[in-house]
């Protein structure tokens, strides 16, 4: 554990003002105003809480404040320390299974009922958040925006790689914390917006009002005539021993750590999940100097984009399909990671166990729509419209249309007689679409001119190369007639390197022939090279296999798009299937010599705020003919301090372990409250003008 000291795209922040804190009566240094629990993290603790049952150890799961995992006691309270910015002389402790509230017999002083009033309350300050606020302030509207982060942006902000869609549209070949400051900007250059950071809609009531946790202090009432829900989405969880072990992480978890909070949170992850999220997380944790030990994926193949695939392959991460995982064991945290082959049916073949050493375990299976409010609101007759994530689970450039498309039809709900433009249905749909075709790449000869070799034959929402390209020699293949078309080479290179720099797959390279024997080809690469012109270096083909070492002829870094432009001399016969550096060695990856692991799938946690097993959901179920989720309130699934947001997700398949169908079953009452707050924040007594 420790800090991330050096890294090829975040700068490290300087003069940061270091504060001292206790933890179990332990001296610990931290930073002002960074998250607790990442804090901690960086001081090597992973174990927050000993749960009443068992005495199970908790760490972190989402860190983004929807589970409670992370609970700890905090200068006397009980409070999720992945929402908490630390503060000098905190007194932290453990939390030993259930919290006692301190005595406090002050009486009610300075009581003071605050109302604010606007036309729009936005829940979520993300890509549809933002988009969403401009399109309504555009047309005049009063807005309060709120967001329960230091910063605006929500996923953009963990996001160091470049983004696929259509430079014109929504910043393809921009990196997402880089979109999120420009689209913050164009907030706020809005005088009828309000922004509340740090702040989070804690309820919203029938005479259209919401309740609003500012600053983590004070309790605020917001009167609103329309409501847009952009609260993105939280991750989901997966059933198998272990799984409530400190380390097992959801991957945007592990993002938060590593690209926001600069934590480095692990040595070595294994990663359960190969769509872009996952794959995305295998990137930045290479990025972060942490060794990426495999991916595992249930299915057949990859979730993901091809481009995003073969990139991990190429820095020397394997890709396990048809793979479940087993089990996740350790003495308190995860020391281990078992997974298998799995039939046709997804059962695990469990002859083909294979054990990997890790530290820790990410999930990466999948999102839920954070959207509680939104069924709320429509229930009261409110208002309303969602967007992002909390509408719709796809990539955060389809998102940003979606913003804008719901907050025009606010408008249109609030009485505006404006005609929403038809393109904007169409583009969101465009660059929400999944993978579709795969071609096969055609050989290529190289002449004694730089041309573009060009690894990308999915067919992907991007058009950042075709766009970028001074005598578009660089066309989109015509077949559907936008950007999931494919690009192709017919022109004339004239060698600038920028289809290679501005690539959000890293699938271009330059290559020319130098003679009869050599080869000339410029790649990207987006790390810290540790290599100098003069070394050789492992060059891999497209999807990861080693072709050969390459001499390095320069080395040369797109201060405009931070990407390291690598020139390597290499065999003729090669140098039209380099696509990239390998950054991790073979070793690095190799299961244990034997398998070892206790495969006991019943023992899975599904409530985790509770700590109720498969086994005893599926008994209960069977011995009471449970066909309504709300009975099993009666052995607290769905009780905790979560409420029931995170083990809803998994009910489907326990309930189908105990033989019930799952569309007969009457689904669980939804407890919208996303955060505790305290009695004195509620009367809001100390206010703090």
């Amino acid at each position: 554990m420790g800090r991330i000291e050096k890294h090829p795209i975040l700068s490290i922040p300087e003069n940061r003002k270091s504060v001292k804190f206790f933890f179990n009566c332990k001296e610990l240094y931290g930073y002002e105003g960074e998250i607790v629990s990442s804090s901690l993290i960086a001081n090597g603790i992973k174990e927050f809480a000993i749960h009443q049952k068992n005495d199970a150890p908790q760490g972190i799961f989402c860190a983004n404040g929807q589970c409670s995992h992370c609970t700890l006691i905090i200068d006397s309270f009980p409070l999720k320390s992945c929402v908490t910015p630390l503060k000098a002389g905190m007194d932290i402790h453990t939390l030993k299974h259930l919290p006692e509230l301190p005595p406090d017999n002050r009486p009610l002083e300075h009581y003071k009922k605050k109302e604010l009033k606007y036309d729009v309350l936005i829940i979520g300050g993300g890509p549809s958040g933002l988009t969403a606020t401009m399109e309504l302030a555009k047309l005049g509207f009063s807005i309060v925006l709120v967001d329960d982060k230091e910063r605006l942006g929500g996923k953009l902000l963990l996001q160091t790689h470049k983004f696929f869609g259509s430079i014109e549209d929504c910043y393809a070949g921009t990196r997402g914390i880089d979109i999120a400051s420009k689209l913050e900007n164009e907030v706020r250059a809005f005088s009828n917006v309000t922004i509340y950071k740090n702040t989070s809609v804690v309820g919203i009531y029938k005479d259209k009002k919401a309740g609003i946790f500012i600053n983590n202090k004070n309790y605020d009432l917001v009167d609103f005539e329309g409501l847009v829900v952009s609260a993105g989405a939280r991750e989901k969880s997966l059933i198998f021993p272990g799984n409530n072990l400190p380390g097992v992480y959801g991957a945007g978890a592990f993002q938060t750590l590593v690209n926001r909070d600069l934590v480095r949170s692990a040595e070595r992850v294994f990663i359960v999940g190969s769509g872009n999220v996952g794959l995305i997380a295998a990137y930045h944790a290479l990025q972060a100097g942490i060794q990426v030990v495999g991916i595992c994926d249930i299915l057949d193949e990859i979730s993901g984009y091809k481009v995003h695939a073969d990139k991990i392959k190429r820095m020397g991460v394997p890709i396990y399909l048809n793979h479940t995982a087993l089990s996740a064991e350790g003495n308190g945290k995860v020391e281990k990671v078992t997974i298998a082959e799995v039939d046709k049916n997804f059962n695990p073949l469990l002859e083909t166990a294979k054990t990997f050493e890790v530290d820790t375990l990410l999930i990466a299976v999948g999102l839920v729509p954070v959207d509680e409010f939104y069924d709320m609101a429509n229930q009261f007759g409110f208002k309303v419209v969602k967007a992002g994530d909390a509408e719709e689970i796809a990539e955060a450039s389809s998102a940003m249309f979606g913003g804008r498309i719901a907050g025009l039809e606010m408008a249109k709900k609030l009485g505006k007689d404006i005609t929403i433009d038809d393109s904007f249905s169409e583009k969101a749909e465009i660059l929400k679409s999944n993978p579709g075709e795969i071609f096969r790449r055609k050989e290529i000869r190289l002449n004694e001119n730089f041309q573009p070799v060009i690894f990308c034959q999915e067919e992907i929402p991007c058009d950042p190369c075709t766009s970028i390209c001074p005598t578009h020699s660089i066309e989109l293949e015509k077949i559907y007639g936008n950007i999931m078309d494919i690009p192709k080479y017919e022109g004339k290179c004239t060698g600038c390197q920028m289809c290679v720099a501005i690539c959000p797959g890293l699938a271009i390279t330059l290559a020319r022939k130098i003679d009869n024997k050599y080869a000339e080809v410029i790649l990207p690469h987006e790390f810290i090279p540790d290599f100098k012109v003069g070394d050789e270096i492992p060059l891999t083909d497209q999807e990861g296999k080693f072709l050969e070492n390459g001499k390095v002829l320069k080395v040369c870094l797109n201060k405009k798009f931070q990407t390291y432009i690598i020139t390597v001399k290499t065999s003729l016969k090669s140098g039209a299937n380099v696509a990239g550096i390998r950054v991790q060695d073979e070793p690095v990856t190799a299961p244990l010599p034997e398998p070892s692991f206790s495969y006991l799938p019943e023992n899975g946690i599904v409530c985790q705020c509770e700590m109720v097993s498969v086994k005893e959901i599926v008994n209960y179920i069977k011995e009471h003919y449970v066909k309504d989720v709300n009975q099993l309130k009666q052995i607290r699934v769905g009780m905790g301090a979560c409420g029931g947001k995170n083990c809803s997700t998994l009910l489907p398949s326990v309930f189908k372990m105990a033989g019930v169908n799952w569309e007969e079953v009457t689904q669980g009452t939804k407890r919208p409250l996303t955060v505790e707050i305290p009695m004195f924040a509620l009367i809001n007594e100390e206010v703090i003008e």
